[in-house]
């Protein structure tokens, strides 16, 4: 080896040996201990669904343990205030969805602290969950316009639940009453869908909008039955059942999305890090395999940026559709 050849040699290798890594607290290369995963809602619900899945394969691709930590309660804002309170280092994670980081800054204004465009970093979509209308077995109605004529027969009698006053569950009601002309009661639950799911169940209650995932094997067990389904096109896990735009509700086709945050201060070069992690998570087979038969479709943003993008339009759409409803926190 000539002395050119060499040179060149001790640059390259000083070259790899000086390459940034994320690092962690105390400096130590990313990840270097369990991370949390903070669910602002009970188990049972989509969220907790979510994450569950993923968890076993981040555990895999970080080789670290994967701790989830249900904090429910407020309609998610005590998961979300503890998430955003947490150290900035990439070792908490928040699986936050449509309602903690979207919706809830304009139905909580003067009580939530936590600011979701300015208090978090967003990672990462992860998935969009289709919403679906479900009733208790012993409720006539079998279809959305039989729900529709048998309402409209008793406006106020039946009841509707949801997993909160503030829930989009709860927005996407009142969006199908008035766009239907029909009136139910609302009854709110505490802890995400799980709670109502069994009060529905129960039959305390006769109808309610709630994530597909959720109600998905009730609805095969019978236990529950399923009207029709909030997605731009039939779900492949329940290619019988009509969506609402075939139904006539053109507008209700959004789905209930779900994303990983990590507190406002995390270095960027973990962002970088938890980006590329969480990326390779929802590429596995196996869990978008899961994930679809329950009718979850993985979605994935193509950069931190561009979630960060996608929730700032959102929160301005779900804020126009607070105030065109007049739903406020009972």
């Amino acid at each position: 080896m000539n002395a050119s050849t060499a040179l060149r040699v001790l640059v390259a290798c000083a070259g790899v040996a000086t390459a940034p890594a994320a690092t962690g607290q105390g400096g130590a290369a990313y990840p270097a201990k369990p991370i949390r995963i903070i669910i602002p809602f009970a188990p049972g619900g989509a969220s907790d669904f979510v994450g569950r899945i993923i968890q076993p394969r981040l555990g895999e691709v970080t080789g670290q343990s994967i701790v989830i930590e249900n904090r429910a309660g407020a309609s998610g804002n005590i998961g979300l205030e503890a998430a955003a309170k947490s150290a900035p280092d990439g070792y908490t994670l928040f699986l936050g969805n449509v309602g903690t980081t979207a919706i809830n800054p304009s139905l909580y204004k003067t009580t939530l602290s936590v600011v979701p465009t300015r208090d978090f970093v967003a990672i990462t979509q992860v998935v969009d969950v289709p919403s679906a209308l479900v009733a208790h077995p012993s409720f006539p109605p079998n279809t959305v316009k039989e729900l529709i004529e048998f309402v409209k027969q008793a406006p106020g009698k039946y009841f509707f639940a949801s997993p909160g006053p503030g829930s989009a569950n709860r927005l996407e009601m009142e969006r199908f009453m008035k766009a239907s002309g029909i009136q139910m009661t609302h009854v709110p639950y505490k802890g995400g869908a799980g709670p109502a799911i069994t009060g529905l169940l129960g039959g305390e209650t006769s109808v309610m909008f709630v994530t597909l995932s959720s109600a998905a094997s009730q609805v095969r067990a019978g236990k529950l039955k399923l009207l029709g389904i909030t997605a731009p096109q039939r779900v492949s896990a329940f290619p019988n059942t009509p969506t609402l735009a075939e139904e006539g509700f053109q507008d209700m086709t959004a789905g209930s999305w779900q994303g990983v945050f990590t507190p406002t201060g995390t270095p960027p070069d973990v962002i970088s890090k938890l980006y590329a992690l969480v990326i390779q998570v929802m590429d596995t087979p196996e869990v978008r395999q899961r994930l679809a038969d329950s009718g979850v479709e993985v979605v994935t943003s193509k950069s931190p940026e561009a979630f960060a993008a996608f929730l700032r339009e959102d929160t301005e759409r779900w804020a126009q559709v607070v105030k065109e409803s007049g739903a406020t926190v009972e």
